[in-house]
C-alpha cells in the first residue's frame, strides 16, 4: 500500500488550515454602514481617511495615503519623489515584478541586484556596486516579511545621497530593532490585495514622517490636487489613485485584526524553525537577531533535493500539496522576465538608455536563481493555525524525505 498521498496514501494534514480572509460581523457592519451613508466616494468620506492615519499610527509614521493597490502605491513614491526619464532605481532580482515595473513606469531604469543566500533580501554589497551617477532611489523589499539589513542600508542610502523607498507589500507590522518597517526611508508602500497579511480583495497605503513628501505623494495620487485648495486645481502631475470607502472601512477593521495575526505567525514561524533544526536538506529563511519581529507573508524554506533522492523542486511541491500543505509559488527572477528578455522594457526608456547595453540582461544571478527554483514558500495564512498544524507541515516534509524513492 502506497504511503504518500501524491501515490494514493493516506495524507498527512487531518484538519483544513484557517480559512482567509478573516471577517466576521464588523466587517460586515462597516460596509453597511457605507451602504446607508451613500458615501461611498472616498473624498468627502471618512472611512478610507480614518483607516489611513489608523495604519499610519500603527506603524509609527505621520502620514498614510490610501492607494488603490500596492503596484500604484509603488507608482505614487517614485513619482513624488521625481524619478524620471534617465533615472536608475535599484532593486532586488528576486521580487514581484511590480517592484520593477513601477520603476518602467516614470521612465527610468531598474537596476536588478541579487539577494543574500540565507534572508533572500537584497544584497547589499552588490547594492553598493550597483551605485552610479544616475542613481536615484534603491527600492528595499522586505521579501516574506523579513526585514532588509536597514542598518546597512540606511547608511549607504546616506553615504551616496540616495532616496529610500520600503516595499513593505509582505511586512506589516514587521520590525527591526523594534522599528516598524516602512519608517526607515522617505516612504514605505503596503499592499492589501487577497493573499496579503490584511486585505480589502486589493488596495494598498502608502506612509512617510516627511511633511513635504505627504503633499507631492498626496497630489499625485489625487489629479494633481493640493490638500486645502480648490477642488478644481489640478498643480503637478496626477491620476487618480483613490481607494474606495467600501474599501477603506473594511481595512479599518482588518488593522484591528493585525497585532493579534503577526504575533501568532511569528511565533508559528519560530516554531517550525526549532521543528526543522532536525530535518536534513531543509533550510529556512534566516531570521536576523535585529529583525525583532517578521510579518511572514509567507514561511520560506531551501530544500536541498539531495537529502531527499535527487527527488526535484517541482515534484517535492507536489508530493506537499498532496499531503494537504498549501504553498505560494515563489517568485522567478525579474531579469528572466520576457518584459526583460524580450526587450520590451527599453520602450519605457529614454533613447540614450534604451540603446544601451544593460548588463543585467547576462550577467548571472545565482542566489536569485536559487531562492527562485528551489524554495517552498507556506502561506501566511497556514501560520494562523495552532501548533498541530505547524507539526504537521513538517511531518509531511519528513514523510516525503523518508519515502523519496517513490517518488524518485
Amino acid at each position: 500500500m502506497a504511503t504518500l498521498a501524491l501515490l494514493g496514501g493516506p495524507t498527512t494534514k487531518t484538519k483544513p488550515f484557517p480559512a482567509w480572509p478573516v471577517f466576521d460581523q464588523q466587517e460586515r457592519a462597516a460596509v453597511l454602514e457605507v451602504l446607508e451613508s451613500r458615501v461611498w466616494w472616498r473624498t468627502p468620506g471618512t472611512k478610507t481617511l480614518g483607516f489611513e492615519q489608523a495604519f499610519a499610527e500603527y506603524h509609527r509614521a505621520k502620514h498614510g495615503i490610501a492607494i488603490t493597490n500596492g503596484t500604484h502605491a509603488l507608482e505614487v513614491v517614485l513619482a513624488a519623489a521625481g524619478v524620471s526619464s534617465g533615472d536608475e532605481v535599484i532593486v532586488p532580482d528576486y521580487t514581484f515584478v511590480a517592484t520593477a515595473s513601477s520603476v518602467l513606469f516614470t521612465g527610468a531604469m531598474p537596476i536588478m541586484v541579487d539577494v543574500d543566500s540565507e534572508t533572500f533580501c537584497m544584497d547589499l554589497e552588490q547594492v553598493e556596486h550597483a551605485i552610479t551617477p544616475r542613481t536615484k532611489a534603491i527600492i528595499a523589499v522586505h521579501l516574506g516579511g523579513h526585514p532588509v539589513d536597514m542598518d546597512r542600508l540606511t547608511e549607504i542610502a546616506r553615504k551616496h545621497d540616495v532616496m529610500l523607498i520600503e516595499d513593505c507589500a509582505h511586512a506589516h507590522g514587521s520590525r527591526w530593532r523594534d522599528q516598524y518597517v516602512g519608517t526607515f526611508g522617505i516612504a514605505g508602500t503596503f499592499s492589501f490585495q487577497e493573499g496579503k497579511l490584511m486585505t480589502a480583495g486589493e488596495g494598498g497605503v502608502v506612509i512617510t514622517s516627511d511633511d513635504q513628501f505627504e503633499r507631492a505623494a498626496r497630489a499625485v495620487h489625487d489629479c494633481g490636487r493640493m490638500p486645502g485648495e480648490w477642488f478644481y486645481s489640478h498643480y503637478v502631475y496626477g491620476s487618480n489613485y483613490r481607494l474606495s470607502e467600501w474599501q477603506g472601512a473594511v481595512l479599518g477593521v482588518q488593522l484591528t485584526r493585525l497585532e493579534d495575526q503577526t504575533r501568532r505567525r511569528h511565533e508559528n514561524a519560530n516554531l517550525l524553525d526549532k521543528l526543522f533544526e532536525d530535518v536534513e536538506g531543509i533550510t529556512p529563511q534566516r531570521l536576523d537577531p535585529r529583525c525583532s519581529r517578521n510579518g511572514h507573508y509567507a514561511y520560506i524554506f531551501h530544500y536541498d533535493s539531495a537529502a531527499f533522492g535527487g527527488v526535484p523542486t517541482e515534484r517535492f511541491i507536489e508530493a506537499m500539496l498532496a499531503e494537504g500543505i498549501t504553498n505560494q509559488a515563489a517568485y522567478p527572477p525579474v531579469h528572466a522576465l520576457d518584459l526583460f528578455q524580450n526587450g520590451e522594457y527599453r520602450k519605457r526608456l529614454c533613447p540614450e538608455q534604451a540603446a544601451e547595453p544593460h548588463a543585467f540582461l547576462k550577467q548571472p544571478f545565482p542566489e536569485t536563481d536559487r531562492a527562485a527554483w528551489q524554495t517552498y514558500w507556506v502561506p501566511q495564512t497556514a501560520l494562523l493555525g495552532d501548533e498541530e498544524d505547524m507539526h504537521e507541515i513538517v511531518e509531511a516534509v519528513k514523510k516525503i524525505q523518508e519515502h523519496a524513492k517513490e517518488l524518485a
